[in-house]
């Protein structure tokens, strides 16, 4: 699917696509401290694994517990 920003995608309003561009912009800023010990497991990891975007990897991780937690604990009727 190379090139589908130049031409467009068929059959997809382009101000469709530019809501959701727009609503996935990252404005909201958080920060995370670590201790010495955490920031040298976290720099294991990536170098073990290879990850190469350490702020992706956070967010993944985080949102990905979140999302579990959410999950797990959904409001029930009864």
């Amino acid at each position: 699917m190379r090139g589908y920003r130049r031409k467009g995608l068929p059959g997809v309003d382009p101000a469709y696509l530019d809501k959701e561009r727009e609503e996935l912009l990252r404005r909201n800023r958080q920060v995370l401290l670590f201790n010495d010990r955490e920031l040298a497991a976290l720099n294991e990891y990536c170098t073990r694994f290879k990850v190469r975007s350490k702020g992706a990897f956070m967010r993944e991780a985080v949102m990905d517990k979140v999302l579990q937690a959410l999950e797990e604990n959904h409001p029930t009727l009864f």
